[in-house]
């Protein structure tokens, strides 16, 4: 669950973003990136609301990167497109909201968290400027 297409469509529409020296508009990425217009608006404005893009209104409006690419973190960018923490598994964050109810006596619960938290851990430390450079 890490990894949806509008975590997707928003590492794409970023990295060429930070590739472009003027703002593009949602038609453009849409076309250069062959996906949907209306759902990668969504993701442009979710990523907006997030400070990772600026949002320009007009005829030379559109989007460009609201920090440097070395700023913006991939945790971010998938917080900001999934709405919520990406979460690789099933289990919550807390025993206490475990969705089967079982968090206290499931064996494997104390592991999945530490896990999340690594992969976190690692997003958290993953720029946009790493995935540029690659």
């Amino acid at each position: 669950m890490l990894m949806t297409r509008a975590s997707e469509y928003a590492l794409l529409s970023l990295i060429v973003l930070a590739r472009s020296n003027k703002p593009l508009g949602a038609e453009t990425l849409s076309n250069t990136l062959n996906i949907s217009k209306s759902f990668l608006a969504k993701i442009l404005q979710a990523m907006a609301r997030a400070d990772i893009l600026n949002s320009y209104k007009g005829v030379n409006g559109g989007f460009t990167l609201a920090k440097e690419s070395r700023d913006i973190t991939i945790l971010e960018i998938l917080k900001a497109a999934e709405g919520k923490s990406p979460a690789v598994f099933d289990c919550s964050p807390s025993q206490s909201c475990c969705p089967s109810n079982i968090a206290n006596s499931c064996s494997i619960w104390p592991f999945l968290n530490r896990l999340q938290g690594k992969i976190d851990t690692f997003l958290d430390n993953l720029t946009l400027a790493d995935i540029l450079e690659e």
